[in-house]
């Protein structure tokens, strides 16, 4: 820094004094008055007025000048060692002090608000990183990614950097600080946006990329392309689906506890966070959370459906953690016994509707107690604490499972001879032939929706969309997935309307059982036409195989939508 403020001046000083020597000043200048005035006497004040003093004009300028460079001179060398000195102190101190994304004393600081504020070059591109405010719309021309940097906008960038890894290097983070113009609000992650007369104003902050179907209750889905950029799906883009609005719950008070009963009620636990923690081995699994009517949009295309209107962002894959279901279980006297084989086990959530009556769902205590079945009482999600929004404190996690059995929030947990009677259990989450209409259905005749059938998506290119060949071919890339562990095999794509089918390349790691997460598929296919409609199917370990129309599927509530992914590409020949 101190070098900078010396040597700059002393390169600007020459570069005017050699303009000086060349260039002819206005008669009004003051400087040149001030000059002459202290160099000349008192009768020659106007020798700048007259061509015939200008050799005495340049001969005083530059022997001033050469006073002043000398003395420049002098100075840079005498004190050169102690520049260099302090600035290498200071650079040490700023490494530590000015860690990227560390809050930093003495800039300003901005809520999430403010930078959700600035979303476009009319307002200016802001975004986050940690506890930094950064502006990058001058960057925005020259990022060599595109546009995709526009994701963050107004929001945080974390999300995007775990999934473009090449952004978490020395040499990024410090070209990111040049953009510094603030820091977030201490802790404000943490803080909600309270307002009584809401009862949606207690809900956490989102973020911007997610693709939002309905605001209250927040429900939001992740775009196609980012679910393939990484085999785990980050945390702040992860799907949000809700009923009601969002707990906010405090685990260290004595207001919150789990209460776990058996067939006895005198068998029962009253578990605080931490008591759960410390009491039962923590337990690991990967696993895909997706919801019933992921895809709901396309059988829409068919016949309207009651539901959200998802896309195909409904589904994530992510690394959970907490104590097994089972384990629990047998600390409140249940048993492997064959006469338990058709019992439930219901889980409650903290997500209460306006009757008070709160989220509640069961699954059968078979998978509940299957050693292999790895259900969870989860309070981790991808290495960390669980979000507000996936369930913080405590969430159940059933993998293989549609994602209405995820009860978050979770409070009690009662194993029964009796399926769960709430609305979520009988009335929902059930499928029935295409001819049923809501007037005449008997929600009885249904079991509900527990494992998931076999799915693939085609996540990039997305539909509609303007492609550019490379080598005449079209790169492909999407997920797939089947639920009751059943590993995904194969993966068939055509271009050609199903004449003839190719096998697509599994990206990840499959195993034939107990194969909750997903696979991610690639494929590079040659394209003759100018436009190309692809279709895509996957089939898992019990060759089970996706049906190629949604019209055969169709049901009133809209889930299940597992057809053929089909997709309508135009190709770029500019």
């Amino acid at each position: 820094m101190y070098s900078r403020i010396l040597i700059n001046p002393f390169h600007k000083g020459c570069v005017i004094f050699s303009k000086c020597l060349t260039r002819k000043p206005p008669a009004n200048s003051s400087w040149v008055r001030t000059l002459s005035q202290g160099t000349q006497s008192s009768n020659s004040h106007d020798f700048h007025e007259k061509d015939g003093h200008g050799n005495a004009r340049r001969l005083t300028i530059t022997g001033l000048g050469a006073i002043t460079l000398a003395g420049l001179y002098y100075y840079y060398k005498k004190n050169i060692p102690t520049v260099w000195a302090h600035e290498k102190k200071e650079s040490e101190v700023n490494t530590v002090a000015r860690e990227p994304g560390s809050f930093v004393d003495g800039l300003p600081v901005y809520t999430s608000d403010d930078v959700a504020k600035h979303r476009d070059e009319s307002t200016g591109i802001w975004i986050s990183y940690k506890s930094g405010v950064y502006d990058i719309t001058p960057f925005i021309k020259i990022h060599p990614g595109g546009d995709t940097i526009l994701l963050g906008a107004g929001g945080s960038v974390e999300p995007f950097w775990s999934l473009y890894a090449i952004h978490q290097q020395p040499g990024i983070l410090a070209l990111m600080e040049e953009y510094r113009i603030g820091n977030l609000t201490k802790g404000e992650e943490h803080l909600a946006m309270a307002n009584m007369d809401d009862p949606y104003a207690n809900d956490p902050r989102r973020h911007p990329a997610l693709v939002v179907r309905t605001k209250k209750p927040f429900n939001a889905e992740t775009p196609g392309f980012l679910l393939v950029e990484s085999f785990i799906t980050p945390t702040d883009i992860f799907y949000v689906r809700h009923h009601f609005p969002v707990p906010d719950v405090d685990p260290s008070s004595e207001s919150y506890s789990l209460e776990v009963v058996g067939l006895d009620e005198k068998d029962s636990l009253n578990l605080n966070l931490d008591q759960l923690k410390t009491a039962y081995a923590p337990h690991t699994v990967t696993a895909v959370l997706q919801c019933t009517g992921n895809r709901r949009s396309e059988m829409n295309r068919v016949k309207p459906t009651k539901g959200l209107e998802w896309g195909q962002g409904a589904i994530g894959n992510a690394v959970w953690k907490g104590a097994r279901l089972r384990d629990v279980l047998l600390a409140v006297g249940v048993t492997d016994s064959d006469e338990n084989e058709n019992w439930h086990v219901r889980f409650d959530g903290l997500d209460t509707d306006p009757t008070s009556a709160p989220y509640a769902i069961s699954i059968p205590l078979t998978k509940a107690m299957d050693p292999r079945g790895d259900v969870i009482l989860a309070y981790e999600m991808n290495g960390e604490q669980l979000t507000r929004d996936h369930g913080f404190p405590l969430r159940v996690i059933i993998p293989g499972t549609t994602g209405a059995r995820w009860v978050k929030w979770l409070t009690r947990i009662e194993v029964s001879k009796n399926e769960c009677e709430s609305h979520w259990q009988q009335f929902d989450y059930k499928s029935f032939n295409p001819s049923t209409e809501w007037d005449k259905v008997d929600f009885s005749t249904a079991p509900a929706i527990q494992e998931m059938p076999v799915t693939s998506v085609v996540c990039d290119p997305h539909d509609g969309e303007k492609v550019k060949l490379k080598d005449g071919k079209l790169n492909l890339r999407g997920y797939a997935w089947s639920g009751g562990g059943r590993g995904i095999v194969r993966v068939d794509v055509s271009v050609d309307l199903g004449k003839t089918w190719h096998v697509a390349q599994l990206i990840d790691s499959v195993k034939v059982s107990k194969q909750w997460a997903w696979t991610r598929w690639q494929a590079n296919l040659p394209v003759q036409t100018k436009e190309t409609e692809v279709w895509v199917r996957a089939v898992d370990s019990s060759y089970n195989t996706q049906p190629e129309g949604m019209e055969h599927l169709w049901n009133m509530r809209g889930v299940l939508a597992v057809g053929y992914h089909k997709i309508k590409v135009s190709v770029d020949e500019n």
